[in-house]
């Protein structure tokens, strides 16, 4: 799943994106592109809902999600 995401600028940004992600689904392959604003989250089975959760309760604005 790829979700658009504000607010990330820098590396700490993807180290907060991806440790919000990986405290839920540990098995989470999170890979962030600052450039285009968005986290890809492949081979878990962390659900839409709690992506998108994790990434707000991490101070991330969600704008929406690509298929």
């Amino acid at each position: 799943m790829k979700l658009i995401v504000n607010n990330m600028s820098c590396q700490h940004c993807v180290k907060t994106i991806t440790k919000a992600i990986n405290d839920i689904d540990p098995k989470a392959k999170v890979t962030v592109d600052l450039n285009k604003h968005e986290v890809n989250i492949e081979k878990g089975t962390i659900s839409q809902e709690a992506a998108i959760t994790a990434v707000s309760e991490a101070g991330f604005e969600f704008v929406g999600i690509l298929y």
